[in-house]
């Protein structure tokens, strides 16, 4: 098995496409094509689980929170980033980031906690907007056919699940009429004509598509590719940022906020709001759920469950009559390092390989209450 098939694992559980624009998920350092026996797993890509996955022997480290999250300038190995990639880089250890594209995924982090938590008849409160993959329709003469089909293959277009080189093609006539100065592939300046044609289509993501037109024009025999470009809609089923849910028994939110101090067995949790609030329906959010507070006014949800909440989400939710209970980041999101592992086991199980899987148990909140 190689860090390749590893990421494929990583990409059913976690779709690539599911990820925010501003984010860094995916291969953060290393060799796609190098053998993974051994693979370690961490909420944070920390010097200490770096440190850890080494003499673990581990060939992989997968983590949570990206490693390179912003473009870096220079690569200070004094840093923690730059000390990470300097003991990667000597160690041969592949770096690998599932972030947004896991929370936003259907059994990602979001849910794990909703089931952590004992929330029913689940719906997402953020549905992913916009279309993250195209279809890109290019009219071909016949005899080029194959020679565009080999510039697709050179691209990133036409990858569907573990499918590469992924095209369907149609014949058919297209009609058109040189003008003054044009340099037809076929035809005569100024007289209608007709070719024998294919329609060629195949899928391009989003942040792919500028660099995949400009490669397959590259490659076209026409001096203007005639080609259409169409958004697809996203699935959204199960799949966006955040979630809603049934409360089961309905509860007071002091009482609530005691629950899941219980069942996460938290330390603390801090909550807004009246303490008797009637909560039979919350919202959740993984990690820092600040940016969802528009999405949870506007939802039937009395209560957001989240991390990382300021002050002035707190006043503004008391304004609008609504709760918020901070759990804090780590708690809301080191739960699914388990539910990774148990994934990977079962996939590299499926394909008949030998890789051990090992979660980095010695994370723990970075802050201390007391």
């Amino acid at each position: 098995m190689k860090v390749s098939d590893v990421i494929k694992i990583m990409a059913d559980m976690a779709p690539p496409h599911l990820a925010e624009d501003w984010d860094n998920s995916g291969l953060q350092f290393g060799s796609p094509a190098r053998e993974v026996k051994n693979i370690f797993v961490s909420l944070e890509p920390s010097v200490e689980a770096v440190n850890a996955a080494v003499n673990a022997g581990a060939d992989m480290l997968i983590t949570h929170h990206p490693l390179i999250f912003k473009p870096l300038s220079a690569i200070d190995t004094d840093s923690p980033t730059g000390a990470v990639i300097e003991t990667a880089a000597r160690n041969h250890l592949a770096v690998f980031a599932a972030h947004t594209n896991l929370d936003s995924a259907a059994g990602g982090v979001n849910d794990v906690l909703c089931e952590k938590i004992g929330l029913r008849d689940l719906s997402v409160l953020c549905p992913g907007s916009g279309p993250r993959q195209y279809k890109v329709v290019v009219f071909v003469p016949e005899d080029h056919t194959a020679k565009m089909i080999d510039a697709v293959c050179q691209s990133p277009a036409g990858r569907i699940g573990n499918y590469s080189c992924c095209t369907f093609r149609s014949p058919g006539t297209g009609t058109f009429m040189p003008g003054p100065g044009a340099d037809p592939y076929d035809g005569v300046i100024g007289e209608l004509s007709e070719a024998s044609e294919v329609r060629m289509e195949t899928v391009v993501e989003k942040a792919d598509l500028e660099a995949v037109i400009a490669h397959l024009k590259a490659h076209h025999p026409y001096e203007t590719m005639a080609y259409d470009v169409y958004p697809l809609e996203p699935e959204t089923t199960g799949q966006g940022l955040g979630r809603i849910g049934r409360v089961t028994p309905q509860m007071r939110l002091g009482e609530l906020a005691r629950d899941l101090k219980n069942r996460l067995e938290l330390p603390w949790v801090r909550f807004s709001g009246p303490a008797d609030l009637s909560v039979d329906c919350a919202a959740v959010c993984s990690g820092s759920g600040g940016g969802l507070l528009g999405p949870f006014f506007a939802s039937p949800a009395q209560v957001l469950i989240t991390g990382d909440l300021r002050y002035h989400d707190a006043v503004d939710a008391v304004q609008k009559g609504r709760g918020l209970i901070d759990i804090g980041h780590f708690a809301s999101e080191h739960i699914v390092v388990d539910v990774i592992c148990s994934r990977i086991r079962d996939a590299v199980h499926a394909a008949g390989e030998s890789v051990d899987v090992n979660v980095f148990d010695r994370e723990a909140d970075p802050f201390v209450h007391v």
